[in-house]
């Protein structure tokens, strides 16, 4: 991305030296954004921005990862919930899209103790389709009803880099995970309202359908059915219509 230099003289040192504050400030801003920030947080950064975009611009007291006109764009690779209130605040008055990377398909390099000797790699059997947005949207599943909110899915190949470590979990075998990094993007899908979030249900669902009949519908587990259900509902899509058994049944709202 280019910066655009200033046209002409300056016309008086007081405007030359407001020019290079404004410049100090703006290279303050970014390095803030960009503190701690991870390498695939900061390779999708790079592959979404457009020539003009602003980048880890403060608005309203918040950095902001990409500006677009008037629109703030958001890239968040995990954990939905770490920002929603600053997502709560800054639709009141701008127009915000949340990017959300999944992995349909990963990479698992592992290396050395010392960061570098590479010991292994493999594709990693986990593939996380589209209906994988609940597990997170779960977080935040009213914030679609607000007309200034959009979520964009970015369906990704990854590579996780794992580093050998004995004092990790066992459930990890001596495995932490140190970094994610993009290798491609592979489709894109924008969500802007909660009616496209309901066209992710298969069309052979019945009128009233439990979380156990979306698993099996769809091909995914159960507990991610059970997310669907609950965000769809509280996105007032869905709606609770009786029961079967134990279980509760859900239809579309008309």
């Amino acid at each position: 991305m280019t910066k655009s230099a200033s046209e002409g003289p300056l016309r008086s040192e007081g405007a030359g030296n407001e020019a290079r504050e404004g410049q100090e400030r703006s290279a303050i801003g970014s390095h803030i954004g960009t503190l701690n920030e991870k390498p695939l947080h900061a390779a999708l950064k790079s592959w979404y921005s457009r020539p003009g975009d602003q980048l880890e611009v403060r608005v309203d007291n918040f950095v902001i990862d990409i500006v677009r006109g008037e629109q703030l764009i958001e890239i968040q690779t995990r954990h939905l919930y770490a920002i929603k209130r600053k997502l709560t605040v800054l639709v009141e008055a701008h127009p915000v899209r949340l990017v959300l990377p999944l992995a349909q398909e990963k990479w698992i390099l592992r290396v050395a103790e010392d960061g570098t000797s590479v010991l292994g790699r493999r594709r990693s059997p986990r593939r996380r389709s589209i209906e994988y947005l609940f597990d997170e949207l779960v977080s935040l599943p009213r914030l679609l009803l607000h007309p200034n909110f959009s979520l964009e899915v970015l369906l990704v190949q990854e590579e996780e880099v794992r580093v050998r470590d004995d004092s990790v979990n066992w459930r990890r075998r001596g495995w932490a995970s140190s970094e994610r990094r993009l290798l491609d993007v592979l489709g894109q899908r924008i969500f802007e309202r909660p009616a496209d979030l309901l066209a992710l249900l298969p069309s052979g669902l019945p009128d009233a359908f439990t979380p156990v009949d979306l698993a099996r519908a769809t091909g995914q587990p159960a507990w991610l059915a059970r997310k669907m259900t609950y965000c769809l509902r509280e996105m007032r899509v869905l709606e609770a219509v009786g029961k079967r058994g134990r279980s509760n049944l859900f239809g579309r709202v008309t």
